[in-house]
């Protein structure tokens, strides 16, 4: 449910994003737009949306994969293939939106 979220929080901003851009031939992509909310905060704050992304360091793939309560991890989990194998995400991602938190792990 968060990545559907996510996205609908995304698309209902950049289309309101667009319509300071009705009538005109040359329109940023939504790809611009999001790196322009990721990495310029002024834009950021301009469109009330803010959205960080954070590796996770091996040690925080560990503290996710256990505090998930899944203990096949530690017994299993040999070399970083492994975390991939069991699907243990590698950053995650944080958008800030109307006073909602979503928080989607990849």
């Amino acid at each position: 449910m968060s990545k559907q979220r996510y996205n609908q929080i995304i698309d209902e901003v950049y289309n309101k994003y667009l319509t300071k851009y009705v009538g005109y031939d040359d329109v940023p992509s939504k790809e611009l737009f999001l790196f322009e909310i990721k990495n310029n905060t002024e834009f950021s704050e301009k469109w009330g949306l803010k959205i960080e992304e954070k590796e996770f360091s091996l040690e925080e793939r560990i503290d996710y994969a256990l505090l998930k309560g899944d203990f096949r991890f530690t017994d299993a989990i040999i070399n970083e293939e492994d975390y991939e194998k069991f699907g243990i995400p590698t950053k995650l991602i944080t958008l800030e939106y109307n006073q909602e938190k979503i928080y989607i792990y990849e």
